[in-house]
């Protein structure tokens, strides 16, 4: 892959035989962050699980204390009381059986997480194929199938994301913004790893954090001393 200049020149700053503290490999990535545009922190931890296996899978949610800097667009299946619920507590899309046609016929996907009341999941369900694939369909586990509907969004809205290995047993979540500064991306990232270790599974062996990088949206990755994280 070719990279440009300002790539070349940020990957110099950083030595890949080192293994960073945390807060320095924020500085680094910081400093390495050229773009004209707000970039997005992103971590990338891979760990030591066969996600093939069930016992073995790590997902669950976490809400940062300063949020991921990204406006989040909320959809609720839900109806009556619910619906004026989720309406009060600041969702983007509110509807029902309308909603459902609306994605089936036009393939729409104009939000990022889907909340549903337990009640919807029957007809939810026949958008598994359109929704699976793009990591929206509700789930109980990442807290979007509820009855608590106004408590999901507060949360979502805050800055709840949901972390989930992938099958090359890694995870991606985002830490926030460059415009963040060193403080408030040290301690989102501290956050997320703390719920990750936290969720290491009774069946995993050997050594669950196998390596733990730091990148903006355009810059190269800075590798994180697995020891040092938390």
């Amino acid at each position: 892959m070719k990279h440009g200049k300002k790539y070349i020149e940020s990957k110099k700053l950083i030595d890949r035989s080192v293994l960073y503290e945390p807060q320095d490999a924020v500085e680094l990535v910081l400093k390495t962050a050229k773009a004209k545009f707000d970039e997005t922190v992103e971590l990338s931890v891979r760990l030591g699980v066969d996600p093939r296996h069930a016992d073995q899978q790590v997902r669950g949610t976490v809400v940062l204390p300063h949020g991921t800097g990204k406006t989040t667009r909320v959809l609720v299946f839900a109806k009556g009381d619910k619906a004026e619920e989720a309406k009060a507590a600041g969702a983007d899309f509110v509807g029902a059986e309308e909603l459902i046609t609306k994605i089936q016929n036009e393939n729409w996907l104009d939000y990022d997480v889907i909340v549903a009341t337990p009640d919807m999941m029957g007809v939810v369900g026949r958008l598994g194929k359109i929704l699976g694939p793009k990591g929206l369909m509700p789930n109980p586990k990442a807290g979007t199938v509820t009855f608590d509907v106004g408590k999901a969004i507060k949360e979502i809205k805050a800055g709840k994301i949901e972390y989930r290995v992938d099958k090359n047993s890694i995870i991606h979540v985002p830490i926030g913004k460059v415009s963040f500064g060193k403080e408030k991306l040290t301690e989102n990232f501290r956050t997320i790893m703390d719920a990750i270790i936290r969720s290491k599974p009774a069946a995993a062996k050997g050594q669950y954090l196998k390596s733990v990088v730091i990148s903006s949206t355009m810059g190269p990755g800075v590798r994180i001393n697995p020891l040092k994280v938390i």
